[in-house]
């Protein structure tokens, strides 16, 4: 593909300390506003800058499991979760995910913090918010459900950071835990975009969208039929990957055709976004089932192949299809499925963050010549991620680059 060159490519970055993993203390941010006054003129260095999923890693923010509530059943979420959890979701709607699981979720996540920081990394937390709290739009009512997966509800691309207009009533306010650190972020000269939020009304959803068994879900998904309409934009950020010059999306429950039209206009023509599709019964997050992890380098969940790997294979891409989960049946995963385990996150090419309980593929990046970061996060994963949805890279050390000339 032939690109526009970029008018600018950012080469420096600002070294700050801004909260630790706990709530966050007073910010030492010397390029951040005062209180009462705008910044001006911008700084020439912008600590936002990251191109891809595996330049090395110097700035992230990790999500928070504090807090986090089970949504309501409604059916959106019914179209994005197993059978078998239906019950549950009836039962607890609008409550506290069980305390105790949050707790070793929560002791896991500031141990990967710690683990982050020890490998030089900057790490970045949200806000602590109460997501109990019902509020009401002129569409419809909720409550909430966490700041748990930043790689959800943001995405960036170079300086730019853009806020995902999410898909899920639960997460319309979600933002919200996010806005002091993008606040920063713009202060000290980052771009900030956000995507035209949809009102979230009936008209959003298929309300008689026919899910009882995967065989439905799989004639659905191949006709092309989500529980979201094309009624305006929406998708959430983890239906997005980056390489470069070319973003990759899938149409999905959460992402429907009008959200990728506006990313394709709003990053046009810098950058060029492919739809790719796979042989998935219930498409939600892009990064469980293809997540790019090298120039040239892609893991493919061997259950859900994809349509358009010969694109990638044309380009000269080595394609892997990464090893079975080891992930036990009886761990109670809520949101997501086992592929957990290749949702990996590269901190650099040679180095990759991942599961301590899955010997498999740590054995297969291995192979590859990679060097395993080894976490324990199986509470952390009944939430819905693995490493890369629990993260938002805020700064990679690289340049804007072409990967399929």
């Amino acid at each position: 593909f032939f690109f526009s060159k970029l008018g600018r490519v950012f080469t420096g970055w600002v070294q700050r300390s801004f909260q630790s993993t706990q709530a966050a203390p007073a910010s030492q941010n010397t390029c951040a506003a005062d209180d009462n006054k705008a910044t001006s003129p911008m700084p020439k260095d912008c600590p936002v800058c990251s191109y891809n999923e595996w330049d090395p890693l110097e700035e992230v923010i990790v999500g928070r499991a504090e807090n986090a509530c089970v949504p309501p059943f409604s059916v959106e979420v019914k179209a994005n979760t197993y059978e078998k959890y239906w019950g549950f979701y009836q039962k607890f709607g609008g409550q506290s995910f069980p305390k105790e699981h949050l707790k070793k979720a929560i002791a896991e996540i500031e141990e990967m913090c710690n683990i982050l920081k020890g490998e030089g990394v900057i790490v970045k937390r949200p806000d602590p918010i109460d997501w109990s709290v019902k509020y009401k739009t002129p569409d419809f009512e909720s409550t909430g459900l966490y700041a748990a997966m930043p790689r959800d509800i943001l995405l960036v691309v170079g300086n730019e950071i853009i806020e995902a207009p999410m898909a899920w009533r639960a997460r319309f306010f979600e933002y919200r835990a996010y806005r002091q650190l993008i606040k920063e972020y713009f202060n000290c000269g980052a771009k900030w975009t956000t995507a035209p939020k949809p009102t979230m009304a009936n008209e959003l959803y298929d309300q008689d969208y026919p899910i009882c068994s995967v065989e439905d879900r799989h004639k659905l998904a191949a006709q092309g039929k989500f529980v979201t309409t094309e009624f305006e934009p929406c998708f959430d950020a983890a239906d997005f990957i980056r390489a470069g010059r070319d973003i990759f999306v899938q149409r999905s429950q959460v992402t429907n055709y009008m959200g990728i039209e506006w990313m394709k206009r709003h990053l046009a023509p810098d950058y060029r976004v492919h739809v790719v599709s796979f042989k998935d019964p219930n498409p939600m997050h892009i990064d469980a089932t293809f997540n790019i992890i090298g120039p040239g380098l892609v893991l493919s969940n061997p259950d859900r192949p994809c349509h358009q790997i010969e694109l990638f294979k044309k380009a000269g891409w080595t394609v892997i299809h990464p090893p079975v989960p080891l992930i036990p049946d009886d761990h109670p995963l809520w949101m997501s499925s086992k592929w957990l385990s290749m949702n990996v996150l590269m901190l650099d090419e040679k180095r990759v963050m991942v599961d301590a309980n899955e010997t498999s593929i740590q054995k297969m990046f291995e192979n590859l010549g990679i060097s395993t970061i080894k976490v324990s996060i199986r509470h952390a994963n009944s939430l819905g991620g693995g490493f890369h949805c629990w993260t938002c890279d805020i700064r990679r050390r690289g340049t804007l680059q072409s990967y399929f000339d």
